[in-house]
């Protein structure tokens, strides 16, 4: 508030020294402020009048600086009264002025008139300004159960450089609830809306302060950075996609955040926030998608008719103040309901901003992609904008698809008007791509062709295929070798299984009997794997395994001598009835061994295996 108090005094002092511009008087001058969204929009019907002998055909706008820092849109055209048809309505041109001697803490417009007001003439006009980021939550932070509180600022009497004989203002909120006005003279109130007025005979330059203070829990939906990429397909279908990074431009959150009482109570415990999203996409838009960085987002939902398709989406959490997410919306239209022919050339006729209701966009970037070929480009836009041109590779593409590439900055709902893409397109250019694909699977298929057709096996008798043949050999030749280790291993286990028996039952006879079966295997696998080693020690491709063949070979011998110590050692315990303690004591240098022995023959094992 006093940085409010300050800007008026400074206002205040600018125009007070500033003289009027002409004899033009307006003769009354009707504005509506509307509160109702996060979006500020200021509708004001004026009625001009000449009241000097010379001819004006000029009238003058004026906006306090700070105010028109946040004007998105400006638009001004002759007003129809009430009762008549809604006939196509021509904008009045309006254009930035600079006069000499007005302050600078103001910025003036210039409406051209239809024609000259001579003397006694009047004529009555409207004027619609769109303001972004007008609204000041206050207070700036909030927690999950609090309401949204937001500070609008601006003047009871009509900022202009032109007398004004009665003037009146409402303002307009979303609901009744107001923390508290200015009040003035001639001030009502009307459930959600406040009048000030009406007021006669207020001089040029005349400024008022007022402050409204109310609740606004409405969406504060702002795009920090839209990309829309409309992408023309002459087989028959556009392809629009759109990049948004959002952020809830109202009061931040603080504190901490319970989704358990969100879902109890989200009138009360989410007041501020907003949970969904609501897009009028054209009518008969198809293939709709919704999806993020982590993939699709199931929670939107889409209806339509023969005037629009509403697509209702609905972030993966609710969107508290400050709080950012970033989504892609995608959609494909039918190509003849927005691409035409004119003079030889082919134009797209397409909506320049978001189907988002309610939407500011602090920076919109729309790139159109036009088939490849595309030349002779122009671009027929509303509004200025900036323009540049890019290249896209795709499929099939040779030398990439044109891109023509529009950016504006503080983008509002009324800057979604269409604007055009003229390009020159050659018909023979759509065959480009086909013959591409005749060619490539041409060439396939004369590939399969000559390969099967062709022999391309190796000798047998070639040095590279008995290398391989002799590799395979000896591969085979080592699976064995592992297989009779295994099995060596597996008579190890039986043996001390057997130990383990006889120290539960005292069954010295069963105990010798699994020890003599366990030598005759033995033995027969120890005749199995001599002409497996010789095989491999006369083999030349064995080389480089053989040493860890034989490394393997005799650490399992040395293990098998070690079992077999330590069953005589515990049997021989057994038969003269020693205690269970001197048994263990006397084998327990032996199981230490043993034990590593067995890692040493399972790490070779497994290094054979890898090579």
């Amino acid at each position: 508030m006093e940085s409010f108090r300050f800007c008026f005094l400074m206002l205040t002092i600018a125009i007070l020294a500033s003289p009027a511009l002409s004899d033009l008087v307006l003769s009354k001058v009707d504005r509506r402020i509307y509160l109702t969204s996060h979006i500020v929009r200021i509708s004001s019907t004026m009625k001009v009048e000449n009241a000097g002998s010379e001819k004006e055909s000029k009238v003058l706008l004026a906006f306090p600086e700070q105010q028109a820092k946040n004007m998105a849109y400006l638009i001004a055209t002759p007003h129809e009264g009430k009762g008549k048809g809604k006939n196509p309505v021509v904008a009045l041109p309006v254009e930035a002025a600079n006069p000499k001697d007005m302050p600078a803490a103001l910025t003036l417009y210039s409406v051209s008139l239809p024609k000259g007001l001579a003397e006694g003439d009047s004529f009555t006009f409207d004027v619609l300004a769109v303001f972004t980021h007008a609204l000041r939550p206050i207070p700036e932070q909030i927690t999950q159960a609090d309401i949204q509180l937001v500070l609008y600022q601006d003047s009871a009497h009509y900022l202009s450089p032109y007398a004004v004989k009665v003037q009146s203002l409402s303002v307009k909120l979303p609901d009744s609830r107001i923390e508290s006005y200015t009040k003035l003279e001639n001030t009502k109130i009307h459930g959600s809306e406040i009048k000030y007025g009406p007021y006669e005979n207020i001089p040029s330059f005349s400024y008022s302060p007022i402050a409204v203070h109310f609740e606004s829990n409405l969406p504060f939906a702002v795009a920090h950075e839209l990309v829309r990429e409309i992408e023309i397909s002459h087989w028959g279908n556009v392809q629009v996609t759109e990049h948004y990074k959002l952020i809830h431009g109202g009061a931040q959150s603080k504190g901490e955040f319970s989704r358990l009482d969100f879902q109890a109570r989200p009138n009360v415990r989410g007041a501020s926030a907003f949970r969904y999203l609501v897009a009028n996409l054209p009518p008969r838009a198809h293939s709709v998608y919704y999806r993020d960085e982590i993939g699709n987002i199931s929670t939107s939902h889409l209806r339509g008719d023969s005037k629009k398709t509403e697509l209702l989406i609905e972030p993966r959490y609710p969107m508290f103040g400050g709080w950012r997410t970033a989504f892609t919306i995608g959609y494909g239209l039918p190509l003849q309901d927005f691409l035409f022919e004119s003079d030889g050339k082919r134009f797209l006729n397409i909506t320049f901003s978001s189907p988002m209701v309610e939407l500011v966009i602090d920076a919109l970037i729309v790139k159109v992609v036009l088939p490849e070929g595309s030349s002779d480009i122009s671009v027929a836009a509303p509004f200025p904008v900036e323009q540049w041109q890019e290249t896209k590779i795709s499929h099939l593409d040779i030398d990439g698809r044109p891109v023509v590439v529009l950016k504006k900055t503080n983008v509002v709902p009324e800057h979604n008007q269409f604007f055009q893409v003229y390009y020159h397109f050659s018909q023979l250019s759509m065959l480009r791509e086909p013959l591409m694909l005749i060619s490539g699977f041409f060439f396939f298929f004369v590939a399969c062709i000559v390969y099967m057709h062709a022999d391309i096996s190796i000798s047998k008798s070639s040095a590279s295929y008995l290398a391989k043949q002799q590799w395979e050999e000896v591969q085979a030749v080592i699976q064995q070798v592992q297989n009779i280790i295994s099995r060596c291993l597996t008579t190890h286990d039986n043996l001390e299984a057997s130990l383990r028996d006889l120290s539960r039952t005292g069954n010295i006879q069963a105990c010798k009997a699994a020890r003599k079966a366990a030598d005759g295997l033995l033995k027969e696998l120890s005749k199995e794997l001599k002409p497996l080693l010789t095989f491999l020690q006369s083999s030349p491709s064995a080389a480089q395994v053989l040493p860890k063949v034989e490394e393997l070979v005799a650490k399992e011998r040395e293990l098998q001598e070690k079992v077999m110590v330590k069953h005589s050692t515990v049997v021989d315990g057994y038969e003269k009835k020693l205690g269970a303690r001197d048994i263990e004591n006397r084998v327990a240098l032996q199981q230490q061994k043993l034990t590593a022995l067995r890692q040493e023959v399972d790490d070779l094992l497994e290094f054979i295996d890898e090579i």
